[in-house]
Parts: structure tokens; sequence; C-alpha cells
């Protein structure tokens, strides 16, 4: 597969690091500035910026709107047993913004990175 890229705004650069790679297996491969740093796991390449700086990312829009973190868009990962990723993670502190939900293609919870933004996690079914 090749990389695939996903850019999340974040209200705190160094804070959205240190989740996604303490908490969910990225690692940095680049913080070249305050305001963005690049993260990878396997092919996901997740690109965070700040909601103020120089980049684009974070240059308002034509209508005033300005790039903000949350919403429901969001990234997914696979794991293997979804109550102890769910342990694990509540006992760190991480926000959860419904509970385990049994589908019929399989089990998904969204927790919040530091930001609001949505990470959902998923367990398919078992065969």
């Amino acid at each position: 597969m090749a990389t695939v890229s996903v850019r999340y705004i974040v209200d705190d650069v160094d804070a959205a690091i240190a989740f996604y790679t303490q908490s969910l297996g990225f690692a940095l491969t680049m913080h070249p500035a305050p305001s963005f740093a690049m993260l990878t796991r396997g092919d996901l390449r997740l690109l965070l910026n700040a909601t103020t700086g120089p980049g684009g990312a974070s240059q308002p829009m034509p209508d005033g709107r300005r790039p903000e973190p949350g919403g429901w868009n969001r990234i997914q990962l696979e794991v293997n047993n979804i109550e102890d990723e769910v342990e694990r993670l509540r006992a760190s502190g991480a926000r959860f913004r419904n509970d385990i939900v049994n589908g019929i293609g399989g089990r998904q919870i969204l927790v919040d990175d530091p930001a609001g933004n949505a990470i959902e996690l998923f367990e398919p079914p078992k065969k």
C-alpha cells in the first residue's frame, strides 16, 4: 500500500505529538516548527498543524473561516482487543465520545486527541 497522508488541525502540536506517539504507537518523523509535525504509523502519515502559524494549513479561507480542530471525519486504527485498548487509554486520561459499539462489520469506539479530533479504534470480527 502507498503512504496515505491525513492532516489534523490541533490546538497544541506538542500535546498532540505526545498523545499520538505515547498512546497510539505513532513515530515522530519531523517537527521543524512549533506549528507543524509529521508522524507515521505504518503506511499512515499524520500531519499535525496548529491553528495559527505561517503554514498554509492554518490560513483563513476567503470567507473568513479559520481551520479548527474537531469534527467527525477521522482516521481508523485497527486494534486486536478493543477492551484492552480502551482500558489502557482511559487509564492515561484519554477522552472517549461513546462506548464500544458492536456492529455487523466489527466493534468500534471514538477517542478524542487533545484537540478534539476523533480517532476510531476498530476491532474486526474474530474469524
